[in-house]
């Protein structure tokens, strides 16, 4: 037995011995075991949970999320469920409310709310930054459109608690984010009063061998802002490959700045405002006047 089961059940079908299963079993929730070796996974504690509820709960928020696809959530985050019982066991949050037939898809075997449907939930709970982050985390692995999830959910939610902030959401939203701390950063720049970057701007080495992605930036000026994670300090393959791409952006003259987590948010403020205004003072004097027009817009 490799995925979670309902005890009694399996006693009542001759699967296990009723002695046996505290013994070479682990109760993950009520009635519901795994094998003590089992890789707790947020799709093994979701298949836990909804043997748990049943067979009856729907699968949803950042549960929902993480077996959507979407990256950076904690196996250890209670898993969420939309279902009636109010008493539920450590590790499982229950939300009591309704779900139309087309909010609820099939993933991994098990009900989940469709990718709009946790969208919208999403977005409508927590605090602000950390809503946008979990959005942009599940827009950058299952696709939806933010204009039409906010028609919808007028038209379909409306008066639901948070529509005020999903639209905050919405409109901050960016699928182009790969991980919370370039949500952050991005954040960090249209608050401190840049105009809002691009995200994942696609580049190619001069010799058009190689092409990559920058985190965000401003494309028109080649001036681009990047969050560097631990990764490309301890990997020494990613550390060759950021060498590779340091040379090859600086043949093609972009400006990068390079953002980690040490930095306070005032120095990177400081440090991108510094090198925006250089760059847009650098390409007054290099463009003609009727084309100036262009660098007040996003790019």
């Amino acid at each position: 037995m490799q995925m979670p089961f309902i005890g009694s059940e399996a006693v009542s079908a001759g699967l296990v011995a009723k002695h046996l299963l505290r013994t070479r079993f682990v109760a993950l929730y009520p009635d519901v075991y795994t094998r003590p070796d089992a890789e707790l996974s947020v799709k093994h504690r979701a298949t836990a949970a909804w043997l748990w509820s049943h067979r009856e709960g729907v699968v949803a928020g950042l549960t929902a999320a993480a077996l959507h696809g979407t990256r950076y959530v904690d196996d250890a985050q209670p898993i969420e469920l939309v279902w009636s019982n109010g008493r539920a066991p450590r590790g499982i949050t229950t939300h009591k409310q309704h779900l139309h037939p087309g909010e609820i898809a099939m993933r991994h075997g098990l009900p989940v709310t469709t990718v709009q449907r946790t969208a919208f939930d999403l977005g409508r709970r927590s605090p602000l930054d950390v809503a946008v982050a979990r959005v942009d985390a599940l827009g950058n692995a299952a696709t939806f459109d933010a204009a039409e999830l906010l028609r919808w959910a007028k038209e379909h939610h409306p008066g639901k608690r948070g529509m005020r902030q999903l639209g905050e959401v919405l409109t901050l939203h960016d699928p182009g984010a790969q991980s919370p701390r370039e949500t952050w950063l991005r954040l960090l720049l249209i608050r401190a009063g840049l105009p809002r970057p691009s995200t994942q701007i696609p580049v190619f080495s001069a010799d058009g061998r190689r092409r990559y992605y920058l985190d965000m930036g401003w494309e028109k000026l080649k001036l681009a802002v990047e969050y560097d994670g631990d990764h490309h300090r301890v990997d020494p393959l990613q550390f060759a490959h950021d060498i590779l791409r340091a040379e090859d952006l600086d043949e093609l003259e972009w400006t990068r700045i390079r953002v980690v987590k040490s930095n306070l948010p005032s120095d990177v403020i400081r440090r991108v405002r510094r090198a925006y205004d250089a760059k847009v003072r650098s390409a007054r004097v290099a463009r003609p006047i009727g084309d100036l027009g262009a660098l007040s817009t996003q790019d």
